[in-house]
């Protein structure tokens, strides 16, 4: 029995720039089981970016199969993806996005309004997933009170919130010193497999890569190696990888294939609900 929640099959991404094509995915093939942690690591311009962009169905693919969750995605119009993502999909972005003027408590609860979940439901299932991040004491700070750490954690609970069947992580570290990377990263990890809770993060940093249980490596727009990565001592059940920080590194640029990002489709889609559901 076919354990993958997302296949991937001879996908291809060619963008036409005057007379020329650039292809920023190049025919790529691969499948992701349920509750792994799969990492996608790549230089700038590989086109992991828009591998991810292709995942969460924010672009097009101009050729090949998507199937997450038993659904073919590359098959959907524009509205019924954005009620994919909503019920199937949980997003951890680089830089947060948390709202300023939420406490934790709501901006972990903001995606529950989208599913038209009631107030009271909602508060007790942020608070769930904030007591499950280790910010149990920090359920009314707003996002300028608390360390960029405290804040991924935030943006963490909130993509775990709604149940989801895959959490994509777009450089969930970029912003954070190498300590707290290191944290973090445990946190994804120990989630994972605790949780069984399918993640699927890209990174430029091959370290960062190691943890996952999957590495999918890609350049010019074609995966170059899969490694499995599974076969780690465990300890009742959780998988005890211990973290090294490594040296700070360098922020790449951002993909140049990038059209659009996670964040600005999410945030538009939600835009005009996001006063009117209250309960």
């Amino acid at each position: 029995m076919d354990s993958s929640v997302i296949r991937v099959k001879d996908l291809y991404k060619i963008y036409t720039i005057g007379t020329n094509k650039v292809r920023a995915l190049n025919g790529v093939d691969f499948s992701i089981r349920k509750g792994e942690f799969c990492c996608i690591v790549g230089t700038s311009g590989s086109g992991k970016s828009t591998l991810l962009n292709m995942l969460a169905g924010l672009e097009k693919p101009t050729k090949g199969e998507i199937v997450i969750a038993g659904e073919h995605i590359e098959k959907k119009n524009e509205s019924q993806l954005v009620q994919f993502r909503q019920e199937h999909v949980g997003f951890i972005f680089q830089s947060y996005n948390l709202m300023p003027n939420m406490d934790a408590i709501e901006n972990v609860a903001m995606p529950l309004i989208f599913q038209g979940v009631g107030k009271k439901e909602r508060k007790e299932r942020a608070a769930e997933m904030l007591k499950l991040v280790g910010l149990s004491k920090f359920m009314d700070h707003r996002p300028g009170q608390m360390s960029g750490g405290q804040q991924q954690r935030v943006g963490i609970a909130r993509a775990l919130v709604v149940n989801p069947e895959i959490v994509f992580a777009d450089e969930p570290t970029g912003n954070l010193d190498s300590r707290t990377t290191m944290e973090v990263l445990e946190l994804i990890q120990k989630i994972s497999h605790e949780k069984n809770q399918t993640m699927v993060m890209v990174t430029h940093d091959n370290h960062l890569a190691s943890f996952g249980d999957r590495i999918i490596r890609i350049s010019d727009g074609k995966i170059i190696k899969i490694t499995d990565n599974t076969l780690r001592k465990k300890e009742g059940g959780t998988t005890v990888k211990k973290a090294v920080p490594a040296k700070k590194t360098e922020k790449p640029k951002k993909d140049k294939e990038q059209k659009k990002t996670i964040w600005d489709e999410v945030e538009s889609a939600g835009q005009d609900n996001t006063e009117s559901k209250e309960s």
